[in-house]
């Protein structure tokens, strides 16, 4: 498909362009290009859904989340004013997706947390990719991030899971760099004493063992394929 990550675009004169920015593609989505918004969902894929699935700890709403904030996307793309990069833009309306079900799971029912099938998974895609963190630890470490209001978690997932800048986050998370530098202090402040426990297993193995979920989080099942809305807009979140 014209537009991948690594092809060109074809010239009416026979001769490749370079690749569409992504200013380009979202411009050219807004001007009715039909296959303009899925090259650039594809290309950002992968760090839009390890933000979901790190922000929410679970595989199916985060699936969710990244189809509603794509959806949001989609439809808001005439909106975008270019006062941020376009990723920042898209990262901004996922970690919104996120918070906006951690707040309506908040309002439901006390429910048990992650089920047991999930957290194998996210505990397995850590342990397989660094024999150092088993599952037991994967599963220490994202039972305790669960215990974080969502404003410290989705920081510490951006810095400390992701490594995005302190700038960068602040810009998707539309606060001061002063402020998520707070929320992460607070937050790995938090996680400390109930990670403790894990620093002796990873000296005693050789292997680091995090006492914030960074190591732990620093791999993730693929993500999922989720489908950028069609050009008729038809999809519902």
């Amino acid at each position: 498909m014209p537009g991948q990550p690594g092809q060109a675009w074809p010239d009416p004169s026979g001769m490749p362009q370079a690749e569409p920015s992504d200013r380009d593609l979202l411009r050219q989505h807004v001007q009715g290009d039909s296959e303009a918004f899925g090259v650039l969902f594809l290309r950002h894929r992968e760090r839009l859904w390890a933000v979901a699935l790190r922000t929410l700890g679970d595989q199916e709403e985060a699936a969710d989340a990244l189809q509603d904030a794509m959806i949001s996307a989609f439809r808001r793309a005439a909106d975008f004013r270019g006062e941020s990069a376009v990723t920042t833009w898209l990262h901004r309306i996922v970690v919104n997706a996120c918070l906006d079900r951690i707040r309506r799971r908040a309002a439901r029912p006390a429910a048990s947390g992650m089920d047991e099938q999930t957290l194998d998974v996210l505990a397995q895609g850590s342990a397989l990719a660094d024999p150092g963190i088993d599952k037991d630890t994967a599963l220490d470490v994202l039972a305790a991030l669960r215990t974080l209001a969502p404003q410290q978690r989705a920081a510490l997932v951006l810095v400390d899971m992701l490594g995005y800048p302190v700038a960068d986050t602040a810009a998707i998370l539309g606060i001061s760099e002063g402020t998520v530098k707070s929320r992460c202090a607070r937050g790995r402040a938090r996680l400390l004493p109930l990670l403790a426990h894990l620093r002796g297993a990873g000296a005693a193995t050789g292997h680091p063992t995090p006492a914030s979920p960074a190591a732990a989080g620093r791999n993730q099942p693929a993500a999922p394929r989720v489908s950028p809305p069609e050009g008729t807009g038809e999809n519902q979140p």
